[in-house]
């Protein structure tokens, strides 16, 4: 059976890479763009994973972390936020905030693969490339 991710990036671009990279290693792609409505796009798909950038129209993807880390439903959805800003802080903040895995952009597609790979099966440790 497929797994199930939602893909929450409004860069078309960057959309349409992960989506295929994504589709082509098995997973099922659900992609969604706004900020604003993107919980409830996750509670209608019910995902085995979630792919969050930090920088969207409506709402941060800090701040729907932080909205999924405190529905009882949500919470245990593995996250992995992946963004251009990479600095300590938004690591710091993305790790209170009970992010899975943090990935920064540019970012290769092994290490994309591995890292959902790893926090869909379970494992929430770091892996070395980008990562904090």
């Amino acid at each position: 059976m497929r797994r199930r991710i939602v893909l929450v990036e409004d860069e078309p671009n960057i959309i349409e890479a992960i989506s295929f990279i994504l589709s082509r290693a098995g997973w099922d792609v659900t992609a969604h763009a706004n900020g604003e409505t993107a919980l409830d796009a996750i509670r209608r798909v019910g995902p085995d994973a979630l792919l969050l950038d930090v920088m969207l129209p409506g709402r941060s993807g800090y701040d729907i972390l932080r909205d999924l880390r405190a529905d009882p439903a949500l919470a245990p959805l593995p996250v992995l936020m992946l963004t251009a800003r990479g600095q300590k802080k938004d690591r710091e903040l993305a790790g209170t905030l009970g992010v899975t895995r943090f990935m920064t952009k540019p970012f290769s597609n092994s290490e994309l693969l591995a890292a959902l790979d790893e926090i869909a099966d379970g494992i929430t440790g770091q892996t070395p490339a980008g990562e904090a």
